[in-house]
């Protein structure tokens, strides 16, 4: 088997032999770059697992770019051509906007599970265009589309390689694109499935329905889904259709931060022991750092790390609190979550819209204003493929000691949102900021409640995945204060990002 330039280590060598074997029975001969019928079973799935360092989003790549060098077509979410009958493909995919941001920034055009299980409906005139760009049409001729727009379009393409993108220098909103969305009705090839610690049972076999053969990236370490008792979906499989990756040692790769995640691997590791390696480590390294209180500027773009609810609420009214956030509004510039969509049966083709743009459950947006109509928003969608996004929304401010969250406004139905200057550490799974703070107060009661989780301590777990969501720094917050601003909550980087944003106001909800 030829490898990759790319040294690799010696499982994941092996790893890449095994997943090369397995594409070779669904007819993808990598050594040979063979396009062929499948030969083998009709369902294979694949887990490689590791814990973080281990090298999975590299061997990731590396798949993907083998695949695409043997004429495997890359489904990715801004726009999907006509699928030809002789034509395999790959969709790589992960359970969140964020996570499937972190691979774009790497190279890997990933996108949402939700933004496979669903297709868009596209204009027909406009498809045409479309299918120009991607190589796979002749030059339109389209009423009220210039040449020089069409010049554009192309020189933005060749360029960008988005269709969004292009059709936007022509002059067309998404809207004018994309006129709905369907449930996907004709299956795909191969799946990669990144951070699949976080599927549920549902969303697995939703996979399976549509990819004959799947493989599953995934860290046996982080929480488990919250309705999976614990397991996760990867669980199940054995021998060879299960590989483990080991981490990575390479001189110039030594990370603090996954030397500390690694060491809760002990069992004879206790809470206190693990803080004193946390102190001395930010002693020796300023990637690691020992905070005497949580840095409120960093709360706007990456949320404190909790565990309890209590804790979250606290944190997130003393922000709103610190900015002067009135009762009765919000600031531009405050984070919210997306807590789901609140629409009738009747409404699901606005459901799907919404969905689709990247507000699914656990979404991470940026408030920018009101919209043009009552009870709508402007949002930035963190890590979406076309971040601006107008809709419908109901905001929740969760008060403490209060039964009921305080709404400082709402549409009548929408889309719903939480606060997100903090988040508790399983929402936070599949996420990862440049800063991460920790707030090891409620990981300290974790421990002294002695529950556990899969057979390890839970606080073990919840350290685990809190310290890997950070890729440069990890803050250790040891006590409950706050820090005051240095200025004002601010939007006009977000607000510079796409040209022409799609928008949701074409019609009432």
């Amino acid at each position: 088997m030829t490898l990759p330039a790319l040294t690799l280590s010696e499982d994941q060598a092996a790893a890449f032999d095994a997943v090369t074997d397995m594409l070779r029975s669904a007819g993808i001969d990598l050594e040979d770059s063979l396009l062929m019928p499948p030969q083998g079973p009709e369902q294979s799935v694949m887990a490689l697992i590791g814990k973080a360092g281990s090298g999975k989003t590299l061997l990731l790549a590396e798949l993907y770019k083998a695949l695409e060098a043997a004429g495997v077509g890359i489904v990715s979410g801004e726009y999907e051509s006509r699928k030809k009958k002789d034509k395999r493909t790959l969709a790589i995919l992960a359970p969140t906007n964020k996570a499937a941001f972190v691979l774009r920034m790497r190279g890997v055009p990933a996108t949402t599970i939700h933004r496979i299980l669903y297709t868009p409906v596209y204009d027909p005139e406009y498809e045409k265009v479309a299918e120009w760009l991607a190589g796979n049409g002749e030059r339109p001729s389209i009423e009220g589309l210039t040449d020089e727009a069409l010049d554009r379009a192309m020189a933005f393409y060749q360029t960008n390689k988005s269709v969004p993108g292009a059709l936007a220098t022509a002059g067309l909103r998404g809207s004018d694109f994309i006129t709905g969305w369907k449930r996907r009705e004709d299956p795909l090839d191969i799946g990669f499935v990144d951070e699949s610690s976080m599927l549920d049972e549902k969303q697995f076999n939703d996979l399976k329905e549509i990819f004959p053969t799947l493989v599953l990236f995934g860290d046996p370490a982080q929480l488990a889904p919250v309705n999976q008792s614990g397991g996760m979906v990867f669980d199940s499989l054995t021998g060879p259709r299960k590989l483990e990756l080991s981490r990575i040692h390479r001189q110039d790769a030594d990370n603090p931060i996954l030397d500390l995640a690694h060491a809760l691997a002990d069992p004879q590791l206790d809470f206190q022991s693990f803080e004193k390696m946390v102190e001395e480590a930010s002693r020796k390294d300023d990637r690691v750092v020992w905070g005497q209180r949580v840095e409120v500027d960093l709360m706007a773009r990456s949320p404190v790390l909790v565990w309890r609810n209590a804790t979250r609420i606290r944190l997130i009214n003393a922000f709103r609190s610190v900015h002067g956030a009135p009762d009765d509004a919000l600031l531009e510039g405050e984070p919210l979550i997306c807590d789901g969509i609140e629409l009738p049966l009747k409404h699901r083709k606005k459901r799907l819209d919404l969905e689709a743009r990247g507000l699914i459950k656990g979404a991470q947006v940026i408030y920018l204003g009101p919209g043009r109509k009552p009870g709508f928003s402007r949002l930035h969608v963190i890590g979406a493929e076309d971040p601006q996004v107008s809709a419908a929304s109901i905001v929740k401010i969760e008060m403490p000691d209060e039964e009921e969250p305080f709404i400082p406004f709402a549409a009548r139905m929408g889309a719903t949102f939480l606060h997100g200057a903090a988040v508790t550490i399983h929402k936070a799974q599949g996420s990862q900021w440049d800063t991460v703070q920790v707030f090891s107060p409620d990981l300290f009661v974790a421990a002294r409640m002695g529950r556990v989780e899969a057979g390890q301590p839970l606080w073990k777990r919840l350290a685990y995945v809190a310290i890997t969501r950070a890729q440069e720094r990890l803050i250790w917050v040891t006590r409950n204060r706050l820090s005051r601003p240095s200025g004002a909550l601010r939007v006009d980087d977000l607000r510079a990002a796409p040209a022409a944003p799609l928008t949701l106001e074409t019609e009432e909800i």
